[in-house]
């Protein structure tokens, strides 16, 4: 899956994988040792997350039923608890760096689509 944004016309992943099932997002990104430009795990359905077991940080992106980005994680480090949001349908997780360069902001329109 290819995740953009529409409001700054930037990709945030051209190679998502998408975790819809309990088993899938249960196991996230544990037992990865990296996530490379361009990766990135699409949550459905989830309202928060954790890097307990991870390698690496990561770059967070909450994103609510309209596909409207709610909140932001920057650098989110192993061993944490990202913040509860009750209003997100899609939790996005990038490398560092992503939302960055992808100049990517509260209130941006996201769309998810399969190339």
């Amino acid at each position: 899956m290819r995740v953009t944004n529409q409001s700054k016309n930037t990709v945030l992943a051209d190679r998502c994988i998408v975790a819809n099932t309990f088993l899938s997002r249960l196991k996230g990104l544990l037992g990865t040792s990296s996530l490379s430009q361009g990766e990135g795990l699409l949550l459905v359905g989830e309202k928060s997350i954790h890097t307990f077991f991870m390698a690496y940080p990561i770059d967070v992106v909450y994103i609510n039923a309209e596909k409207t980005v709610i909140r932001l994680d920057r650098n989110l480090v192993p061993n944490r608890i990202g913040k509860h949001s009750a209003q997100s349908a899609y939790i996005l997780e990038l490398p560092v760096g992503v939302i960055n360069s992808s100049r990517t902001d509260i209130g941006d329109q996201l769309q998810f689509s399969v190339e």
